[in-house]
């Protein structure tokens, strides 16, 4: 009598949690959803987050919303995220700045590992290998050859100190054991209007802005930064390919929440992320600013997050790169 009333009492728990699953399946979201961008407007990353807003609102048969809260590097709206209710309700989509921060600022007033829910990859733009024509390379191997046989005549710009493009130039030192002394800029725009001047000969760069100048030979681009081929330049060999094993270097931009989401909340939402990035109209929109939609399932993105946090950390501290 006891083990049949202890099995009706565990099929009726069972049966409770599976009708509480799905009821929450269908009942979320059952208010309008506001993802935030911690940059300006007009930037890839709000581009990016509208377009991906625009999809899920319509997936999700609510408003879904986004607000732009800016302020160092992201980081002040980071710290009102990690206070947030883990409802869904609030989310962020964010750039690399996320995972680069952490090794940057010593002080931060969150623990970005812990304190937030990766949920999806949005996109993934590689930056490009560039030099100028001057420069007698036209492979990543022949310019690593010239690099090692002039080490202390190559420099490289950069949109400043600790950006994307500026790490992306330390790994690629610290992976070929070449010397380049970094030059870093007020932006992106100085730095590459100095390398299609010839006054600095290399750079790291986002492939939407350059491609241009590229195609009409004023800058030759020596591979990408993806380890695999972009799609908005497939002809451009990636570092990877190119004698660099494991090479991988990208701005990339994820959408976040705060910790503590539930994972049937997380892996839904990751679905529905996905299921819209592969939409023809979608994929349209994201080549058009550069960007690879993301592919990633919510635990694959949760361990690359951590995974890049701790590479770009290595990364600042062997070039002893400091800002706080």
């Amino acid at each position: 009598m006891g083990i049949k009333l202890g099995l009706a009492k565990w099929s009726a728990g069972l049966v409770a949690a599976l009708s509480a699953s799905l009821a929450f399946g269908q009942a979320w979201p059952s208010q309008p959803v506001k993802i935030v961008v911690p940059f300006p407007a007009g930037g890839t990353t709000d581009i990016l987050a509208r377009q991906l807003a625009t999809g899920l609102g319509q997936k999700w048969g609510v408003p879904v919303v986004v607000e732009n809260k800016s302020g160092a590097s992201g980081t002040i709206f980071s710290e009102q995220l990690a206070r947030t209710a883990p409802d869904g309700y609030t989310l962020m989509v964010t750039a690399t700045h996320h995972v680069i921060n952490p090794g940057l600022y010593k002080h931060l007033p969150y623990d970005t590992k812990t304190a937030f829910t990766p949920l999806a990859q949005v996109a993934v733009v590689p930056n490009v290998l560039l030099v100028n024509p001057a420069v007698p390379a036209k492979t990543v191997q022949e310019f690593i050859r010239y690099a090692k046989a002039n080490p202390d005549k190559l420099s490289f710009g950069s949109a400043g100190t600790g950006g994307a493009n500026h790490l992306s130039g330390e790994l690629f030192k610290s992976m070929t054991g070449i010397q380049m002394t970094h030059i870093p800029y007020r932006g992106a725009a100085p730095a590459l209007n100095d390398l299609l001047g010839g006054t600095i000969p290399v750079m790291f760069d986002s492939i939407t802005g350059v491609l241009q100048h590229v195609r009409a030979g004023k800058l030759r681009a020596l591979g990408v930064t993806s380890l695999k081929r972009s799609s908005v330049a497939p002809d451009i060999p990636t570092l990877d390919e190119s004698g660099v094993k494991g090479f991988e270097a990208t701005a990339w931009f994820g959408l976040y929440g705060p910790a503590g989401m539930k994972p049937e909340l997380s892996n839904k939402i990751n679905a529905d992320v996905r299921e819209v990035l592969n939409m023809p109209k979608m994929k349209t929109l994201f080549l058009e600013q550069g960007a690879d939609p993301g592919t990633m399932t919510q635990p694959e993105f949760a361990a690359f997050v951590n995974a890049e946090i701790d590479k770009w950390a290595k990364v600042i501290a062997t070039a002893h790169i400091k800002l706080d």
